[in-house]
């Protein structure tokens, strides 16, 4: 059963062009695993997967926006065939704007999912701003919506199927799952 959100966020949800993600904390659970090699190792949400995959199904363009240089975050951007990633960005309205640009959208059309105080700027900006039920309380106070699910833990797989169910999207991009063939 979907969740129940207001007619004021269905209203912004309704108008999103680009989801972009913060990585560690939306993406993951915020967790640091080093393996004995002193790899660094992540652990994404598969639903998550699934989700953004319907928003590009959908027509949408899905974006990565981090403060970190990763391998494995651009491999999971490559997996996920997201349509650009942003690495190494600590002033995020920096990225915020290349978006825009790039994209040819308005702060209105981009839905920004951040958890920390760094991206509280471009939460304050973006059309939709959402923090996952595990940010830090202050943050959550910045964005228009805070996800019962928490990072790494299904928050993007509710923005995702909110952006879908609001835009109408929902039914087109699922019908093949529901087909009883």
């Amino acid at each position: 059963m979907p969740a129940v959100y207001s007619k004021k966020i269905i209203k912004k949800a309704r108008l999103i062009k680009v989801l972009a993600l913060d990585v560690d904390g939306v993406m993951t659970d915020a967790g640091m695993i080093y393996d004995e090699g002193g790899e660094k190792v992540k652990r994404f949400n598969v639903n998550d997967g699934l989700g953004i995959f319907l928003l590009k199904e959908a027509g949408l363009k899905v974006v990565i926006v981090t403060a970190k240089l990763s391998g494995i975050v651009r491999r999971r951007a490559q997996d996920l065939k997201v349509d650009a990633v942003y690495e190494n960005f600590h002033d995020k309205i920096a990225a915020f704007s290349d978006i825009k640009k790039k994209f040819k959208v308005r702060d209105e059309e981009i839905c920004f999912i951040g958890d920390d105080v760094i991206d509280i700027p471009v939460l304050m900006r973006a059309g939709l701003s959402v923090s996952p039920g595990n940010a830090l309380d202050y943050v959550k106070d910045e964005a228009h919506l805070v996800t019962e699910k928490t990072g790494g833990n299904g928050a993007v797989r509710e923005v995702c199927d909110l952006i879908l169910r609001a835009n109408g999207s929902w039914k087109k991009v699922t019908a093949r799952y529901y087909s009883k063939k």
